[in-house]
């Protein structure tokens, strides 16, 4: 439990930004790859829906204007929500500052597996509610790990780790003249290098495992995601809680022996 309670308090280091954002990264993988087999999208791609948005607005076809801009703006309310939760957790909560959005996401993906073992595509709100929900955990999630790690690590989408990753690499087969002085080598961060192959490794077998998950379990495959993230919210909110009971207990306590 202890190690759980370090992963998502507020007091973070290299080590448990790096577990957290490799779990997440993995579970990003897997909820992609389901929500591609449900709507034939990738929820988490922005990029993608903001180019939806502006190539059907020319070609005129407004059901795709209204997808793409329902998925931008529910990514944008589930990173706001998790501002919200994380500032307001801070002030009020010591251990579980980070734990609430994951809980949240829990139940979201809880919903979103009842919503593709339930719903048919031919319905006409299923696709576009089921978008609404995967953005929304996405932005979510997302946020949570940027903040976490003060924007240094993403988990959701692999464009920026691929970059960096590709600049790292760059750096690292860089030919350094052995005469040139030591400040002006080209030296690649091999910490940074190995953070990004994890980041990328992780939504890569998410995605796989997570395919082949829902391509033959079915959608209740969601739920041992949904599990691992409640394993990983719910022991620093547990102390939390019982923490504020017992400062409760003792002001009661207090005002009981004032009263005699």
């Amino acid at each position: 439990m202890r190690c759980l309670r370090h992963l998502t308090g507020q007091h973070r280091t290299a080590a448990t930004n790096r577990q957290l954002g490799s779990m997440l990264a993995f579970n990003a993988g897997a909820i992609n790859a389901g929500g591609f087999l449900l709507i034939n999208m990738y929820a988490s791609h922005m990029t993608g829906f903001a180019s939806m948005l502006s190539d059907n607005l020319v070609l005129g076809n407004m059901q795709l204007v209204l997808a793409a801009t329902g998925a931008l703006l529910a990514f944008t309310a589930g990173a706001a929500l998790t501002a919200v939760m994380v500032n307001w957790s801070r002030h009020h909560w010591s251990r579980s500052a980070y734990a609430l959005p994951l809980l949240v996401e829990a139940v979201l993906l809880l919903l979103f597996g009842l919503m593709g073992a339930t719903l048919s595509q031919h319905a006409p709100f299923a696709v576009p509610l089921t978008l609404l929900v995967l953005a929304f955990t996405m932005g979510l999630q997302n946020a949570l790990v940027s903040k976490i790690s003060s924007s240094q690590i993403r988990t959701t989408h692999m464009t920026g780790v691929i970059t960096d990753l590709g600049i790292e690499l760059g750096k690292l087969f860089y030919w350094n003249r052995t005469q040139s002085p030591l400040e002006s080598r080209v030296l690649a961060n091999r910490t940074k290098l190995r953070l990004l192959g994890i980041l990328l490794g992780m939504f890569v077998l998410g995605g796989l495992i997570g395919a082949l998950g829902f391509k033959y379990v079915g959608f209740i495959w969601v739920v041992p995601l949904a599990i691992s993230l409640l394993t990983l919210a719910l022991p620093p909110l547990f102390l939390d809680w019982r923490r504020i009971l017992r400062k409760k207990a003792l002001i009661k306590a207090k005002a009981a022996q004032h009263t005699f």
